[in-house]
């Protein structure tokens, strides 16, 4: 990942005390929301490497459960976060694994409610910077720095296209785009960088194009 600004290394405003342990937990915590579409009442989330290690001293447990909640890096409420949780409902489990991952600061987790489930893999990369590495099973790589549309559908010849066509229609460049799929033929993912915000109606426009299963924004 290379670095844009001065900021990425420096990293973000935040409470801390760790860019990489806090910082970077809340972001992931905060993408896995976003992507869920709603507050989930119970998680699961599995921690790897140094994570697993340090994440009671260093935050990361508070400040992935703030980055559930919606608390951005700054916001003073991620110190009481679990409590937060517990006194919305949310019901949040740290289990500890010690399992190799590719990356050190690595966190699974799993979101669940009345109307569906979610898992969710992520990684802290240093400075407050995050990758978003798994979905659902489907390999990623989202850092969340741009706008960025997720677009569930069959894997089937011209679901690319029609998805790429409702985007050059409403004027919405294409910075990057990956397709993932679990096996040939059954569901695939696409996940793509937008330089323009994609707007609600667009979104519901792409829902409705033939073999499409869900369409969101992060």
């Amino acid at each position: 990942m290379k670095y844009r600004t001065i900021f990425d290394i420096i990293g973000p405003v935040m409470i801390g005390p760790s860019s990489s342990h806090t910082a970077g937990a809340a972001r992931i915590g905060r993408a896995a929301r976003t992507i869920f579409g709603r507050v989930p009442k119970r998680v699961i989330i599995t921690l790897y490497g140094s994570f697993a290690k340090t994440y009671r001293g260093h935050g990361t447990d508070v400040a992935l459960a703030g980055g559930i909640l919606g608390f951005d890096t700054f916001d003073k409420r991620i110190v009481n976060a679990l409590e937060i949780a517990k006194q919305q409902g949310v019901e949040i489990v740290f289990r500890e694994s010690d399992e190799l991952t590719t990356h050190p600061n690595t966190a699974r987790m799993y979101l669940e409610d009345a109307n569906g489930n979610m898992e969710v893999v992520g990684i802290s990369i240093g400075g407050g910077k995050m990758e978003i590495v798994e979905l659902n099973g489907f390999a990623l790589n989202l850092s969340g720095n741009d706008p960025v549309l997720l677009v569930l559908h069959q894997d089937q010849y011209g679901a690319v296209a029609r998805v790429a066509t409702v985007l050059a229609n409403h004027e919405i460049n294409i910075g990057y785009m990956q397709v993932s799929r679990k096996e040939k033929g059954s569901e695939a993912l696409m996940s793509i960088e937008t330089d323009q915000k994609v707007e609600s109606i667009v979104q519901n426009e792409i829902s409705d194009l033939m073999g499409i299963v869900s369409v969101t924004v992060l």
